[in-house]
């Protein structure tokens, strides 16, 4: 039985032949392992249909798992809250958890196929960190990866895409986002 090991993805290669070396350059780190990395991306999706519809939120599984590659965990209320109607345990919504391989994947495919198809794109604010040197950032629709059908798609949903990284320096963690390829706004730009 001849099995193949998995190729490395592109995003990957780029990371350990490029950046690493150029942000110990730039940061004068001394060793291999001070360079910030990219540890997780947390895909998350609030359906606050999923409590009165499960089929919607079913269906927004399926299409999460074809643009992730992996299946989602459906998250569920910790507490009840009356006003907004939700008893504890009710579904509200989809979180996916990438490391690794498929990681690397999936931003290369956010990066160069998906971003670039939102209208009137003109990148994210470099003030999303949270100080801690993660970043997350907000999709409007799902319509923009092209894993989606737009035939089959029943509710337009957003979600939200969590960078986390190994450093707690912001200007490390959005220098690493930066050369991995993420669009963000010009410092002159005014929206």
């Amino acid at each position: 039985m001849n099995v193949q090991a998995p190729e490395k993805p592109r995003l990957l290669a780029k990371y350990q032949q490029e950046i690493v070396p150029a942000m110990m350059k730039e940061f004068q780190f001394k060793n291999v392992m001070q360079v910030p990395r990219l540890q997780k991306v947390v895909v998350n999706m609030g359906v606050k249909e999923g409590k009165e519809d499960i089929k919607i939120l079913e269906h927004l599984a399926g299409e999460l798992s074809h643009i992730v590659g992996q299946k989602p965990l459906v998250t569920v209320a910790k507490k009840s809250i009356s006003a907004f109607k939700l008893r504890e345990g009710n579904p509200i919504g989809l979180k996916v958890t990438l490391r690794g391989l498929r990681m690397y994947e999936f931003l290369d495919r956010l990066f160069n196929i998906a971003l670039p198809r939102i209208r009137d794109f003109r990148g994210y604010p470099a003030s999303s960190f949270d100080g801690r040197g993660n970043y997350t950032i907000g999709i409007q629709e799902q319509m923009i990866f092209p894993e989606v059908e737009f035939d089959k798609i029943k509710k337009t949903q957003g979600m939200d895409i969590t960078f986390v990284t190994s450093t707690d320096s912001n200007e490390h963690s959005r220098r690493l986002l930066e050369l991995l390829g993420m669009p963000f706004r010009k410092p002159n730009f005014k929206p």
